[in-house]
Order: structure tokens, then C-alpha cells, then sequence
């Protein structure tokens, strides 16, 4: 019966060293270069490599935010799309109309938000 779970253990401890190693090896190779420590230079906050010279925390227009999230939106859509076209024979009708009504609702949104000026960027 545990033998059914060795795929998994495996999976969560390779996912771990991926993780971990990198951040093992940055600090080791980091002692040993003698890179660890810090001083007024490397905590100095930079941008391209010259100071900083307006606010990091400087507010953005919402329409960007709105455009990213819409850009997610359609990407996910894709998503389910992949998958679903690789076994649309298995599915059949009823996974054929599922689909075209996910469809049906995605464009309906998306010429709603096309009407109401949310793609327009001036």
C-alpha cells in the first residue's frame, strides 16, 4: 500500500531540493567568497545601477491593473481550452456544448468590457 505513495514522496522531495539547493549553495558559495557581509554599499537601495530618484511605492493608473487582470482572464482561458480539445472525442456532445457555453458567456464578457471603454488605454 505505501509503495502507491513513493511517486508522490519523491515528487514533494525533489520539488524541496529545487527549492532549498539553490538557496544552500547562494550562501555557502557566499561564505566561502567572503560576499556575506553586509555593509552601506550593498544595502543601499538602486536603480540601474545609480540611486533611486523619485518614490518605489508611486501609485498606478487602475486601467493597468484592470489590463492585467483581463490579460489573466483570456491566458486561463486557454487553459481550459488545451486540455479540452484533446479529449473532445471522449466527451462528446455534451462536453462539446459545455465548452461553447463557457465560450458563449467568455465573449459575452468580453464585448461587454469592450463596450464599456475597460480596453482603452487613453
Amino acid at each position: 500500500m505505501l509503495e502507491n505513495y513513493f511517486p508522490i514522496l519523491l515528487f514533494l522531495f525533489v520539488g524541496l531540493l529545487v527549492g532549498v539547493a539553490p538557496l544552500v549553495m547562494g550562501y555557502g558559495i557566499g561564505k566561502v567568497m567572503g560576499t556575506v557581509r553586509p555593509d552601506t554599499a550593498k544595502n543601499s537601495p538602486y536603480e540601474c545601477g545609480f540611486e533611486a530618484f523619485e518614490d518605489a511605492r508611486m501609485q498606478f493608473d487602475v486601467r493597468y491593473y484592470l489590463v492585467a487582470i483581463l490579460f489573466i482572464l483570456f491566458d486561463l482561458e486557454v487553459a481550459f481550452l488545451v486540455p479540452w480539445a484533446v479529449v473532445l472525442k471522449e466527451l462528446g456532445m455534451f462536453g462539446f456544448l459545455s465548452m461553447m457555453i463557457f465560450l458563449t458567456i467568455l465573449v459575452v464578457g468580453f464585448i461587454y468590457e469592450w463596450k464599456k471603454g475597460a480596453l482603452e488605454w487613453e
